[in-house]
């Protein structure tokens, strides 16, 4: 997750100059925390939409397909990665995460039961294997990443060899030939959208999906807020101006270069965030578009709750798991927000998506607000903080959109303005 091309990062006038770099000069791979990435799902994601298989293809779309892209070194690495047990431990103890999964399938169980189901990104198989105890007829696992071998052992170590087939694929490359009821995927980056794996759903969608079936999840949501973090600024910039009794302060500005290039994943609570937040992004995982996702650009305009150090922006998810809002079949659970409040904010027009159907609706929520999840939240920093007032507008516009050297990368755009001045971030997520 380094930063790319030339930076204004948070700096007024002519700062930026000083923090030029050259992208290929940054070694990428860790977060600035040196955590290793969590998402590798080994499935990539397709351009075209949709392939020709005889299902759901109009003709515009055929004349528009061309063959599967085909597999990058980004790629090879990108599935190599998911191949280490850690990842799918770190996920599976995410107890919001897995328990959230297991309760949406079974409370769409009625949907399930003696129908087909892909899974896109099955890792271990662990949510083949809930569909599968839900009574499915048959699912298919999809994985690109060595896994799906242990996948395929864990199936049968459960009996279940019968019923689950673990395909050793991209979803753009693999066979099924029938058409399914049910995609479930567990998709998200951090940021929702890094590491594109939303586009191997689509993909899995317009090849298999029959009209009406059911995508779990159904729904997401991004969100941006300004938040205020005084704690991290002071362990990571204000510790070198005394060190030891030695005035270190000459090693600042290097340290908020290295510090907050990049986006930081990390856990916040609500009171380190100043406004309600506003969405960046809506998706309905049954009409998105892969194209929508190359670039994503919206504009908001926040009103401060407080006098505060602005220190930069968080950004956190929601996912909805709810039926196709065309069935008549009815939901027989009771309401469930799995992790708490999906978004911090209350009704305003304008700012958020409305659900079709409140009282059924089970998300999935990676708030600051709600239990910790592996996903936690993700911090794009200034290096410098901003004071801002209490009632203080802060307005401008973020972009994110898929890097050039490796779509699975994420570019991050911000331009906010406050109190007269005008500031841009640029920086990458890798």
């Amino acid at each position: 997750m380094k930063s790319d091309g030339d930076y204004s990062n948070g700096f007024n006038g002519d700062h930026h100059h000083e923090l030029e770099r050259v992208e290929k000069q940054l070694p990428g791979g860790l977060s600035s925390f040196g955590r290793a990435k969590r998402r590798s799902r080994g499935v990539a994601h397709d351009s075209r939409g949709g392939l020709n298989n005889g299902v759901r293809v109009s003709d515009e779309q055929k004349v528009l397909e061309k063959s599967p892209p085909p597999c990058t070194d980004f790629d090879v690495a990108y599935f190599h990665s998911y191949a280490h047990v850690g990842i799918h431990e770190e996920m599976i103890k995410d107890r919001a995460r897995t328990e959230t999964y297991k309760e949406a399938i079974m409370q769409h169980q009625s949907f399930i039961q003696g129908k087909v189901v892909v899974d896109v990104g099955c890792g271990t198989g662990i949510l083949s294997i809930f569909c599968a105890q839900a009574g499915a007829k048959r699912v298919y696992a999809v994985d690109a990443s060595d896994i799906a071998v242990q996948a395929k052992e864990v199936v049968k170590a459960n009996g279940l060899s019968d019923k689950v087939i673990v395909l050793h694929g991209r979803v753009e490359d693999v066979e099924i030939d029938e058409e399914v009821d049910v995609i479930i995927s567990e998709w998200m980056g951090y940021m929702l959208l890094y590491e594109s794996m939303l586009g191997s759903v689509i993909t899995a969608r317009d090849r298999w999906l029959k009209p009406g079936g059911l995508i779990l999840p159904s729904h997401a949501t991004l969100y941006m807020a300004p938040i205020s973090h005084p704690e991290r600024y002071s362990h990571s910039i204000d510790f070198w101006r005394n060190v030891y009794g030695i005035d270190m302060s000459a090693m600042m500005q290097l340290a908020k270069q290295c510090a907050f290039e990049e986006p930081s994943v990390e856990s916040i609570s609500g009171e380190n965030v100043l406004t309600w937040p506003e969405v960046v992004k809506h998706i309905d995982c049954q009409t998105v578009k892969i194209q929508e996702l190359d670039s994503v650009t919206a504009r908001y305009n926040f009103k401060s709750m407080m006098r505060a150090p602005m220190h930069g922006f968080g950004f956190w998810f929601d996912v909805e798991f709810s039926k196709p809002s065309s069935s008549p079949a009815k939901n027989t659970s009771a309401t469930s927000v799995a992790s708490g409040s999906s978004s911090m904010s209350p009704p305003r027009e304008g700012n958020l998506k409305r659900r079709s159907n409140p009282s059924d609706a089970l998300v999935l929520s990676t708030s600051p607000e709600a239990p910790p999840t592996h996903w936690q939240q993700t911090i794009v920093y200034f290096y410098d903080p901003i004071d801002v007032e209490q009632d203080q507008i802060i307005e401008g516009s973020v972009t994110l959109s898929q890097s050039k050297e490796n779509r699975r990368f994420m570019n991050i755009h911000l331009e906010y303005s406050s109190a007269g001045r005008s500031f841009v971030k640029e920086s990458v997520m890798r």
